[in-house]
């Protein structure tokens, strides 16, 4: 981060009242250049198919033209360009790719509007911010079930919250602390650019995109104030214990007392309402969790808890081996484990007749990144299992290789001893802060 905006950062941290009446300057040749360096070169390409390598061709003419047209406020932002990927339910998101500059420029004014911000936000927000990640998330929510007051939980989801969030709402909530009308004019235009999809431009009149740069800071800074605070409000009224955790568009609410459940998810039912967002009813749960929670279905005939799903793992009730006290666990949810062995078994399809050796490199890799991010305190069946499963893909598909040698189970286990695929393991405790 450059120095003027460390700066500022510590003016809004040692400041919190104070509004930010001139900064769009800051966004000049030496800013823009640190964004280009820090941009992935690797990652998809806008509507232009301009690569990180073809725009560093010409650099520095590149980076004055765009200095050039902020000073001379003709800079907009191109529309994006769409793509879809999967979701763990089977249904499409869309995704927003934008051109490089645009990118670079995206970049530039994050860093400006985070360094204003991000000292406000509160420490249950753990989305899309410095220092903190999803691991650190589900530390926070295992401290608030398992240490405070927790015997209900409010399983939350806001119904298409990144595309449904008011323009205005987003401006609104910028201008409490930044008054610099250039800057502003500036997002706008990125709010208002729109998508090509099908080679048709859609204008954008609700919404901050998925996968643009900007957006997480812009629909934390909603969520902040909008929900974040007006739940805190919520807490000085309350009977007991109330706590939220939000991860981005995610959240979750711990609660001691019924009625405050009851209560909580009704206001917040109106907060939404008058916000132009609603929750996805058939996503939302009030469901009684914590210490008591198996004792007291048991007296209701009730098998167990009821469980919830939250970043990807389900958490269910559970006792500790070593005290028999309760405790909260996790598994990966069955809908990510599916998600997860379908895309894993597209890849192996499409690149199966690829050398052997790319092919086990590239699942080394994809195991890595599934066991760091899965291999959390509890969950090792189902790293167990998601092993079992992409061997038994790659063995299928190895076998199907046209004009091939194939493998039986001796060889095939061999080979893989040879190239010494990770083991699954844990690699994240929960109770380590």
């Amino acid at each position: 981060m450059s120095t003027k905006i460390t700066r500022i950062n510590q003016i809004a941290k040692e400041k919190p009242q104070e509004v930010f009446t001139s900064i769009y300057h800051l966004i000049n040749y030496e800013l823009l250049k640190e964004c280009f360096k820090e941009l992935d070169g690797n990652k998809a390409t806008g509507l232009d198919n301009v690569t990180k390598d073809m725009y560093f061709m010409n650099l520095d003419e590149n980076l004055n033209n765009i200095v050039e047209r902020l000073k001379t406020k003709s800079y907009r932002p191109s529309p994006a360009r769409k793509v879809n990927i999967l979701k763990a339910n089977g249904k499409l998101r869309g995704l927003a790719i934008s051109n490089f500059e645009d990118k670079i420029v995206q970049l530039a004014v994050k860093k400006l509007v985070e360094a204003i911000f991000e000292p406000k936000f509160t420490n249950n927000m753990f989305g899309f911010r410095p220092n903190k990640s999803c691991h650190d998330c589900l530390k926070y929510l295992t401290w608030c079930i398992e240490k405070r007051y927790t015997n209900y939980i409010l399983d939350a989801d806001i119904k298409g919250y990144f595309d449904n969030i008011n323009h205005d709402l987003i401006m609104k909530a910028l201008e409490m602390h930044i008054k610099d009308t250039n800057l502003l004019r500036l997002i706008k235009r990125f709010l208002k650019a729109g998508i090509m999809e099908n080679g048709k431009h859609i204008r954008s009149e609700y919404g901050t995109p998925q996968g643009s740069i900007l957006s997480p800071v812009l629909a934390n800074i909603v969520m902040y104030y909008g929900i974040i605070l007006y739940v805190e409000k919520l807490k000085k009224v309350s009977r007991g214990y109330i706590e939220i955790i939000n991860y981005a568009d995610d959240m979750v609410l711990c609660l001691q007392y019924k009625e405050d459940a009851i209560k909580v998810y009704n206001l917040l039912k109106e907060r939404l309402k008058k916000l132009g967002l609603e929750f996805a009813e058939e996503k939302t749960r009030l469901i009684e969790f914590g210490r008591f929670a198996s004792e007291n279905c048991k007296k209701n005939g009730k098998r167990k808890p009821d469980s919830f799903d939250f970043l990807g793992f389900t958490h269910y009730c559970g006792t500790s081996h070593k005290t028999g006290r309760f405790r909260v666990k996790r598994k990966t949810s069955k809908k990510k484990f599916k998600q997860k062995i379908q895309e894993y078994k597209v890849w192996i399809k499409e690149n199966r007749n690829k050398p052997l050796r790319e092919i086990m490199l590239t699942m080394k890799k994809k195991l890595i990144g599934h066991f760091n991010y899965y291999g959390i305190t509890d969950n090792q069946e189902s790293l167990l299992r998601f092993q079992l499963e992409t061997r038994k893909l790659l063995f299928k598909w190895l076998n199907r290789r046209s004009q091939k040698k194939s493998y039986n189970w001796i060889g095939f286990n061999q080979m893989l001893e040879h190239y010494k695929l990770p083991l699954p393991k844990i690699k994240v405790n929960v109770y380590a802060i």
